[in-house]
This record gives structure tokens, C-alpha cells and sequence, in this order.
């Protein structure tokens, strides 16, 4: 038994010191050689990989980007009245959030809407927009605002590639506040 036991500790003493031999200068095998030098594509370049042969692809339907919240309504009349029946403000009224919408609006809104919001901004005093509306004349809630300011209507386009989420919802209630107090 001891015999056995020394023959092995020697064969693995053999073992070891016979991977310390050896031409360091030249590499070993490679198991799974791509893993070690990568094959690198330009994005615009010809791939074989994929079956339109393109290195860049769209992403895949349905993907939603990071830090964006799906909107569930069409850009259809339906999907408008869908809106101003349903959508509803998640954010909390309070004066952090109207005063951020307040700023956003100035910049955005307030050169066609005016500052008050009756429709008579700088561009339409310079008579670049007309028909701008007033906003007491028209029946509209928080959805249909956050609609129009995510799709755009008439001749006004939207507004959902400069402004994210939370400020389209600011902007709808400093609107609503700007509505009602010009019902006063």
C-alpha cells in the first residue's frame, strides 16, 4: 500500500514539473481559438453572419429602450379620444412639478401658444402659425394633451423626440393649470 502511494506522489511530482517544461516562446493549444482572437466587424460592413449580410440590425420588434415607458395608444382619431377618455397624469400635482413643467412649456409651447396659453405666441404674431387655439376653447384633458404633445395634431408636430416622459406629463399639467386659470 505504501509502495502504491509513493509511485503516485511521484508520478504526480512528474506530472507537474514536466508542464514547467518546455519552449515558453511558442504558445500551447488553443482550446476554442475564437474566443481568444475574436473576429471584430465595422458596424456598416458586409457580415456573413446574418442573412441580409449587414453588420448593424434593427433592434427586435417589440424592444422598448432603456429609460422609455410604452405608449399603448395609436396616432389614429380613435386613439386621440381613447386618450382624452382614459390617460391619466401619474406624476403629483405639486409646485416642483409645475414649475418644471412651466420652464419646459416656455421653451417648447409658449412661442406658439403664448405664455398664457390663448394662442397668441411670437410665431403667430409674426403670422408664420395661424389658428393656433386658445386653450378655453377647446374641451381637453390631461390625456388628450399628453396625446397631442407625443403625436402632434394639425399643424402642430410632435414633441415625444425632445422632451421624455416626465417632462410631456409637467408639460400637460402646467397646460391644465394654464386652462383653468384662463376659465376663471
Amino acid at each position: 500500500m505504501k509502495s502504491i502511494l509513493k509511485i503516485t506522489f511521484a508520478l504526480a511530482f512528474l506530472f507537474t514539473m514536466s508542464s514547467c517544461w518546455g519552449d515558453k516562446t511558442k504558445p500551447n493549444y488553443q482550446y476554442m481559438p475564437d474566443m481568444y482572437k475574436p473576429v471584430g466587424y465595422e458596424t456598416y460592413s458586409q457580415n456573413p453572419n446574418f442573412a441580409n449580410g449587414m453588420t448593424s440590425q434593427l433592434p427586435v420588434k417589440g424592444t422598448i429602450a432603456r429609460g422609455q415607458v410604452p405608449y399603448e395608444y395609436e396616432n389614429t382619431p380613435e386613439g386621440y379620444e381613447l386618450a382624452k377618455a382614459e390617460l391619466k397624469n401619474p406624476l403629483e400635482v405639486n409646485e416642483k412639478n409645475l414649475a418644471s413643467g412651466k420652464k419646459l412649456y416656455d421653451i417648447n409651447c409658449a412661442v406658439c401658444h403664448g405664455k398664457k396659453g390663448q394662442g397668441d405666441g411670437v410665431l403667430v404674431q409674426r403670422e408664420k402659425f395661424l389658428g393656433v387655439p386658445n386653450y378655453k376653447d377647446r374641451q381637453i384633458t390631461e390625456g388628450s394633451i399628453y396625446h397631442v404633445i407625443m403625436y402632434g395634431r394639425n399643424m402642430m408636430g410632435s414633441h415625444a423626440s425632445q422632451l421624455k416622459a416626465k417632462e410631456r406629463w409637467q408639460i400637460t399639467m402646467y397646460v391644465q393649470k394654464l386652462r383653468s386659470d384662463l376659465l376663471k
